[in-house]
């Protein structure tokens, strides 16, 4: 008498969510090691297709690496948002705007000590950077890069920075507030406790908006 056997269920995917399976598994394995445990192959088995599946959307392994790139970039850039979402316009613009700078600094800041998986990933291939288009910035969506650049558009529309100082202030300010997360994240700093690097963190955005004001 034959038993009735079961088949095995097989994992299938609608148009795109393959795609967005494989991105998912990235990610996962740059939060836990960053650009170098992103793995093609890996990232196939995990989603529980065949590793030739995976040529459907990606030509290889840098093509996976650059899309979780741009996951990451994304959540760094949501981070940023979080923070700039506290910032209210009031009556003083100059307040407003200071706030602004500072938000963006601690929100990258902040995202690099929570996620530094993602962090590393997100920088690891470096993006090409454009300021923002002011048609665009009023439903954001902008990279960490732009989300700077409206920062100090903010400090020279309320008189804070000229436009003299205001041209490459981008390129000042984040490689400042990067230099740190790199010190903690891959340098000397790295036994230093979380709310030290806030703390740190707070006065040197403080700096840099001083600096450029």
């Amino acid at each position: 008498m034959k038993k009735n056997v079961t088949p095995e269920k097989r994992k299938t995917f609608r148009h795109g969510d393959l795609r967005n399976a494989l991105v998912r598994a990235g990610l996962e394995m740059a939060r836990a090691g960053g650009p170098d445990a992103v793995v093609l192959r890996e990232a196939t088995r995990q989603a529980g297709v065949s590793p030739n599946a995976a040529y459907r959307h990606f030509a290889g392994q840098a093509d996976l690496l650059d899309a979780v790139r741009s996951a990451c970039l994304s959540r760094v850039a949501a981070a940023i948002e979080d923070e700039l979402k506290k910032c209210r316009p009031g009556s003083n613009p100059q307040v407003f705007a200071r706030k602004s700078l500072r938000a963006v600094g601690m929100g990258y800041l902040g995202f690099a000590m929570r996620e530094p998986g993602m962090f590393r990933t997100a920088f690891s291939v470096p993006p090409p950077v454009h300021s923002p288009d002011p048609a665009n910035t009023a439903s954001m969506g902008l990279n960490p890069f732009q989300l700077l650049s409206l920062a100090l558009d903010r400090m020279q529309e309320s008189g804070l920075l000229s436009k003299k100082d205001r041209k490459g202030a981008e390129y000042l300010a984040w490689s400042t507030v990067h230099g740190l997360a790199l010190l903690v994240l891959e340098g000397p700093l790295h036994a230093m406790p979380p709310q030290m690097v806030l703390a740190l963190g707070e006065r040197l955005v403080v700096m840099v908006e001083r600096g450029l004001s």
